[in-house]
C-alpha cells in the first residue's frame, strides 16, 4: 500500500512540478502578500517623453541603455530569438515534449492599429495524439545582452513562461526550470517587477495579481530621478537660475544614498519592508527592504548582488568611490573602453563584476591595478 501512495505522489509531481531552483518559496509569497496589501499613492510622475525636449541627448543615450530595456512589450526588434520555421522549436529532454514559438498574424487587428501576437507553445504526445498549451508574451524581460525571459497573463496574474532566450544559445528553458516538463506556474511577485519596470500596481490576493493597465516599462528616467511633475512646471516657467532644482540628482547624494539606490535592485532580492515601488531616491533604503548581512563563507554572487562584491573590495575601502565613479548609467557601457576617464577621481578604474576584479583601463596603465577581495 504504502509503494502504491509513493507512486502516486511521484506521477502528480511530474505532473504538477514545482520549481524550487530560482523560484519563488512560499514563505516569500507570503512576506510579500503582507507588505502588498498597503496602497501606495503615486502622485507627480509625468514619464520620459517629459524629459526628451531638454534632455535630448541624454534622452537618446538612455533609451539604449540596459537599464532602460529590462522590460519592453512584445515585438519583432524586442524579442531576439527566432520565429523562422526550424529555429523556433525547442526540443527538451522528454522526446514527447517540445516547444515552439510562433507569430500569430492578425490581419484584422492589424488594420485596427494592433500588433502581432507572439505565442509559446507546449506540445505533448506522439503525432497524431498531442495536446497543447500556448499562452501570448505579454512582457519581455531582460535587455538580450546576456538573454531575455517572457511573462504572460492568466487574467490579472503575472506567470513566467517555460522558454527564454540566451543570447549565446537560442531559446533555452527559463532559469530553474526542469527539462522536459511543461510549467506554465511560475508566478511573478512584486519585488520582480521592482527591479525590471518602473511602475505596477499590485493587487493581492494572490500575490502575484496586478492592474492590466497603468504600469511602465523599463527603467524610466524618475526611478532614479524622483518624481517629475514640480520640475518640469518649474522648467516651464523659467525660473531664474538661483532657484532651487526641484528634481533629485543622485549624483549629488550622500555616498550611502548612491549606494542605497544601485543597491535597491543590484544587492539581492532582499525581504521588503514596505510596498514595491514605494521606495524612492535619497531615502535610506533600509526602511523599505531589508538585505541580510553577506555571508563571509559563501560564494560570490557576482550577478545578484554587485554591491556588496564592490564593497568588499580595497579600492572602495580606501576611497569615496561609488557605483557612479565608474558607471554612467545615461550611457550604454559594455566592457572597459566604454567607462568614463576622469583625472581627478582617485579610482578612475573600469568595473569588471562578473571577473571580481576592478582593473584599470588600457589608457589607465599608470594608475595601480586595484583587485576585488573579499577580505583584505
Amino acid at each position: 500500500m504504502k509503494s502504491r501512495v509513493a507512486i502516486v505522489i511521484a506521477i502528480l509531481m511530474c505532473l504538477f512540478p514545482r520549481i524550487h531552483a530560482g523560484g519563488h518559496s512560499s514563505a516569500q509569497a507570503v512576506a510579500a502578500h503582507s507588505v502588498e496589501t498597503a496602497v501606495v499613492p503615486r502622485t507627480g510622475y509625468v514619464g520620459d517623453d517629459a524629459c526628451r525636449s531638454c534632455h535630448a541627448d541624454e534622452f537618446a543615450s538612455y533609451h539604449q541603455t540596459a537599464h532602460h530595456l529590462t522590460s519592453m512589450a512584445p515585438g519583432r526588434d524586442s524579442i531576439l530569438g527566432s520565429f523562422t520555421p526550424g529555429d523556433n522549436i525547442l526540443k527538451t529532454a522528454n522526446p514527447n515534449l517540445y516547444f515552439r514559438m510562433d507569430v500569430q498574424h492578425m490581419e484584422e487587428k492589424q488594420r485596427e492599429g494592433k500588433q502581432d501576437s507572439f505565442v509559446q507553445t507546449a506540445v505533448a504526445g506522439t503525432p497524431p495524439h498531442t495536446n497543447s498549451r500556448s499562452e501570448r508574451i505579454a512582457f519581455v524581460i531582460g535587455s538580450g545582452e546576456k538573454g531575455q525571459t517572457y511573462l504572460y497573463w492568466n487574467e490579472d496574474q503575472l506567470f513566467q513562461l517555460p522558454v527564454s532566450y540566451w543570447t549565446k544559445l537560442g531559446w533555452v528553458n527559463s532559469p530553474g526550470y526542469r527539462d522536459g516538463f511543461a510549467d506554465f506556474d511560475r508566478p511573478i511577485i512584486p519585488r520582480c517587477l521592482e527591479c525590471h519596470a518602473t511602475h505596477f500596481e499590485a493587487l493581492p490576493p494572490p500575490v502575484n495579481k496586478y492592474s492590466t493597465a497603468g504600469f511602465s516599462l523599463g527603467i524610466q528616467c524618475e526611478k532614479c530621478h524622483g518624481p517629475g511633475r514640480a520640475h518640469v512646471e518649474q522648467q516651464a516657467s523659467k525660473p531664474s537660475p538661483a532657484s532651487r532644482s526641484t528634481i533629485l540628482n543622485p549624483a549629488h547624494f550622500s555616498r550611502d544614498r548612491q549606494m542605497d539606490l544601485c543597491a535597491w535592485c543590484h544587492a539581492g532580492h532582499g525581504q521588503p519592508l514596505r510596498p514595491s515601488f514605494s521606495y524612492l531616491p535619497r531615502q535610506p533604503l533600509d526602511e523599505y527592504l531589508q538585505l541580510p548581512p553577506p555571508d563571509p563563507h559563501a560564494p560570490i554572487d557576482f550577478h545578484g548582488n554587485q554591491v556588496d562584491l564592490l564593497k568588499q573590495s580595497r579600492c572602495f575601502r580606501s576611497s569615496n568611490m561609488t557605483c557612479l565613479t565608474c558607471h554612467d548609467v545615461h550611457k550604454t557601457q559594455h566592457d572597459g573602453g566604454d567607462f568614463p576617464r576622469n583625472a581627478s577621481a582617485a579610482t578612475n578604474l573600469t568595473l569588471q563584476h562578473s571577473r571580481g576584479q576592478i582593473i584599470p583601463s588600457p589608457t589607465t596603465a599608470s594608475i595601480a591595478t586595484c583587485r576585488s577581495r573579499r577580505r583584505t
